[in-house]
């Protein structure tokens, strides 16, 4: 604020979201003249900092580029460790302005006037004025609820880390797709006795093509033990409760893994006046210019997809600050 008690910085574009995506917004804004700031309620790239420590990504580094920076990797594909440095050294590289651990509480204004009121994580609160909005807030923090009895037990999770934990115990993982195959394998092969269930009657047709026979060798083989067909109804601090096809059955159990999915913050997006569209809650946004119903607040990345988030991942995603800044400059 300047003497007068008037804030006197005001950016021309704020970006919601320090992921892959919202760091490429803020780059593209910066190399087509604007002035930008992120704001992000966990570190840079949040997300991706949350996923296993020793995971490896599905795609090939250069995928993962974004502001014109070689992704250097010695492996085929980079694991999330390289990856988090890459991101971090992009940061660095463009001095990007970011706000870490500070959670938008709300917004209010209009397009060239909008006012981003923040909360850190000391319950302080502070605004920042920008002119445009680019919402990549992703979909990661927000798993899909089973709403059983026993869900907020502590045994249960929704996000899988690391195996060593739970060596010798009875684990339960939930879900027939890339993660649930993963967690599964990777909980099976450091000594934990794994009960894959999965309302389905297989495996989904995406889990890929070198983790789905290794998988269905180890069910095939009896090493983990899998019910298809069958949903889990209750939890227990000592078992788990599932309906199957042959009725119910009650299984010992010391830890759920729930890898339900994950949806968008849809609550937010309504909050800024933002209209969905279909069953699969397709945001209102121009394809060309990704600005939404809202003028000047615009959508990038996972989130422009709604409900489907098997269409956007940073491989495509990355693209959107560019089409983001050309929609800027040709309001200039």
């Amino acid at each position: 604020m300047n003497s007068s008690g008037v804030r006197d910085e005001v950016f021309d574009l704020l970006v919601v979201g320090a992921g892959p995506t919202g760091l490429a917004c803020a780059i593209e804004a910066q190399k087509a003249g604007f002035k930008a700031v992120l704001v992000d309620k966990g570190c840079v790239c949040n997300s991706l900092f949350h996923y296993p420590s020793h995971m490896t990504f599905f795609t090939t580094s250069e995928l993962l580029e974004i502001g014109d920076i070689p992704f250097p990797s010695p492996n085929a594909k980079p694991t999330r460790n390289e990856a988090l440095q890459y991101y971090r050294q992009v940061a660095a590289h463009y001095r990007l302005d970011v706000r870490q651990y500070h959670r938008v509480d709300r917004v209010t204004g209009a397009e060239d006037a909008f006012t981003v009121h923040t909360v850190d994580r000391f319950g302080r609160h502070g605004v920042l004025d920008a002119r445009k909005l680019a919402i990549a807030t992703g979909y990661y923090d927000l798993p899909n609820m089973m709403g059983i009895p026993g869900e907020n037990l502590s045994k249960v999770h929704h996000y899988y880390d690391d195996p060593h934990p739970y060596f010798g115990l009875d684990v339960m993982v939930i879900g027939g797709k890339n993660s649930a195959a993963i967690a599964a394998l990777e909980l099976w092969r450091h000594g934990a006795r794994v009960m894959l269930v999965h309302r389905d009657a297989e495996l989904h047709r995406h889990v890929k093509y070198w983790i789905k026979p290794d998988i269905e060798n180890r069910i095939k083989n009896g090493e983990i033990t899998a019910y298809f067909r069958s949903q889990v109804v209750e939890i227990t601090p000592d078992n788990a409760v599932l309906e199957t096809p042959e009725g119910r059955v009650t299984v010992r159990n010391d830890f759920v893994f729930a890898m339900t999915g994950y949806h968008p913050d849809f609550d937010f997006l309504e909050e800024l006046g933002v209209r969905f569209e279909g069953p699969d809650k397709l945001p209102v946004c121009d394809a060309e210019t990704l600005e939404s119903n809202v003028p000047g607040i615009y959508l990038a990345g996972v989130i422009v997809a709604g409900s489907r988030t098997n269409e956007i991942f940073i491989e495509n995603g990355r693209f959107h600050g560019r089409q983001i800044a050309q929609a800027l400059a040709s309001k200039r």
